[in-house]
């Protein structure tokens, strides 16, 4: 199980987090696909103050994988979400 969610209250740098890792999930799966046998990926979008202090996200927007806090505060770069989904799928295994 891959579980993304993107932490923010729905301004553009949350909609461009969003399709970042849309992209990285492409991009990676594409290029090893055997990462993601037998695996489903999730995205889900957080809006609300309470999970931004469940995850403790100070600033928008903020990735969340598998329930541990990779980003917050700034836009990571495409290769950066891709290496943090990758070590959370090799760890997984």
């Amino acid at each position: 199980m891959l579980n993304i969610k993107v932490l923010g209250p729905g301004c553009s740098n949350c909609y461009i987090l969003e399709g970042l890792v849309i992209a990285a999930v492409q991009v990676l799966s594409d290029q090893k696909p055997h990462l993601f046998e037998g695996v489903e990926a999730t995205l889900e979008h957080l809006t609300e103050q309470s999970d931004f202090r469940k995850y403790r996200v100070l600033f928008t927007p903020g990735l969340v994988v598998n329930e541990q806090l990779v980003v917050a505060g700034r836009l990571p770069s495409v290769l950066e979400v891709m290496a943090a989904l990758e070590k959370h799928l090799t760890d997984s295994k």
